[in-house]
């Protein structure tokens, strides 16, 4: 019977919060700021982690070329921090699901407001 928390799931949550705390505090490239990190997956033999960030500021190209050129600082700060046999590769994907959210949400938004001016 499977386990209903794997292994990879946990390591994937605690490298989202060594990241995230490591880009507030210790990355110094003017490129990489205002960046959330939204999820981590890893693959089974922890040799990749693909990091999926956000940012509200500022250009996503820019700051995809900031985060790729610290990449291996940051997995050597990882490695010390977490104590893996196997330190993971990281990609960083952009997420755009909070973009497409809010605008889904003003969509809706605009739909309501419509159909209330048409009852009016």
């Amino acid at each position: 019977m499977p386990k209903d928390y794997a292994r990879t799931d946990r390591i994937a949550e605690q490298i989202q919060r060594e990241l995230a705390q490591m880009i507030r505090l210790e990355v110094k490239d003017p490129r990489v700021h205002m960046v959330t990190i939204t999820g981590v997956e890893v693959t089974r033999d922890y040799a990749h982690a693909k990091v999926f960030y956000t940012t509200l500021a500022g250009d996503s190209k820019e700051l995809q070329q900031g985060l790729q050129r610290v990449s291996g600082f940051l997995r050597s700060k990882l490695a010390s921090a977490m104590k893996l046999r196997v330190t993971p590769q990281l990609s960083f994907t952009y997420d755009a699901s909070i973009e497409h959210g809010s605008h889904m949400s003003q969509l809706i938004d605009r739909a309501v407001a419509s159909d209330q001016s048409k009852k009016d």
